[in-house]
């Protein structure tokens, strides 16, 4: 620590440079920041989880960069207040809430697609740290029936997740479709399964834990992602990285069907699949692509209640804080049952 800091400090995971993960196996350092004080209508609160998301794997390889470094990643944070800004009513010291990717934003319906948009741990610092600070209108009472690590994922790939269900407009009977089945598509699958009934629950991953997982859940079927399911699908939910599951998304979907694209950015490593494309198979017959954008707060204060009625168990794998760097590569090679969270103690 600089000799001239002054004043309390806190432990943090930081990203200095955008860099690929090919390259390098510790993306993030650890370091000592000065704790940080709430502004006018801000809380602070101490951080006890993090969730780590493949979101973090884009701004670290610049897909999604941060505007400024250093900053802290870290956007599935759970914590307990324990300072008020100025005019701060919401909540009191000691409640425990969360922040998602939304850290503000312009406050009406469009919020996730207003230029006013504030990212959590890349426009701003985020939760891979002890502490943090947040909007009070952008912090989330969480249900007493998740621990500190259950309702991590539930704040991005449990929020994001809800609103990528909405967007697919469907309705109970109608078969639905699942490409990829990591931290999301775990969570939204219980989501689908409560609010949907009646609807056939089609999960498509390569990785076979990952398919006997999602039967274990209540799939309904599970096979390879470039297997055709038993029927055609009103609509596809694809939470990968990748451009393959796109096309053989699109495969899959019955005339008029939809597919959502819950994902910030699109890797390029395989984007010749795309090359596959068929008009008349992947795309005539009014089928649709409809692309996730951010997430609003209105998402995650409906998912997490609902979440909570379900009742939603999130699979989760923890790591100290200062194995952040492992949880991340992690997520990126190996196949992921659940979500990834970080454990802050402070």
């Amino acid at each position: 620590m600089p000799a001239h800091r002054t004043g309390p400090v806190m432990k943090a995971m930081v990203l200095k440079r955008i860099v690929s993960l090919d390259e390098t196996t510790t993306p993030l350092e650890l370091v000592e920041l000065p704790v940080p004080e709430p502004g006018p209508g801000e809380l602070r609160f101490k951080v006890s989880a993090c969730g780590v998301c493949h979101t973090e794997l884009d701004e670290i390889e610049g897909r999604t960069p941060p505007p400024r470094l250093p900053v802290v990643p870290g956007h599935e944070v759970v914590g307990r207040v324990d300072k008020l800004g100025e005019g701060a009513r919401r909540y009191r010291i000691g409640d425990r809430v969360g922040v998602g990717w939304i850290h503000s934003s312009s406050g009406d319906e469009y919020e996730n697609l207003s230029p006013e948009f504030r990212a959590t741990g890349r426009d701003v610092d985020g939760g891979y740290a002890e502490y943090m600070t947040v909007p009070e209108g952008y912090a989330y009472p969480i249900p007493e029936i998740f621990s500190d690590a259950e309702a991590a994922p539930l704040l991005c790939a449990g929020g994001v997740g809800y609103r990528a269900l909405r967007l697919t407009g469907l309705h109970d009977g109608q078969a639905l479709g699942f490409t990829g089945f990591g931290g999301s598509a775990h969570l939204v699958l219980q989501f689908a399964h409560h609010l949907y009934p009646a609807s056939g629950l089609h999960v498509f991953a390569r990785d076979a834990v990952a398919r006997g997982f999602a039967l274990e859940l209540g799939a309904d079927w599970a096979d390879d992602t470039a297997d055709r399911a038993p029927v055609g699908l009103q609509a596809i939910i694809d939470t990968t990285p990748a451009w393959r599951p796109v096309v053989e998304a699109l495969a899959n979907l019955r005339p008029g069907g939809r597919l959502v694209i819950n994902a910030i950015r699109k890797e390029d490593r395989d984007k010749a699949e795309l090359l596959r494309l068929s008009y008349p198979q992947h795309l005539w017959m009014e089928k649709e692509i409809k692309t996730v954008a951010n997430v609003t707060a209105r998402d995650i204060a409906e998912a997490l209640p609902l979440a909570a009625r379900i009742p939603v168990r999130p699979e989760v794998q923890t790591y100290p804080l200062e194995a952040a760097n492992r949880a991340l590569l992690d997520l990126r090679q190996k196949a992921v049952k659940g979500a990834k969270v970080l454990i802050i103690d402070g």
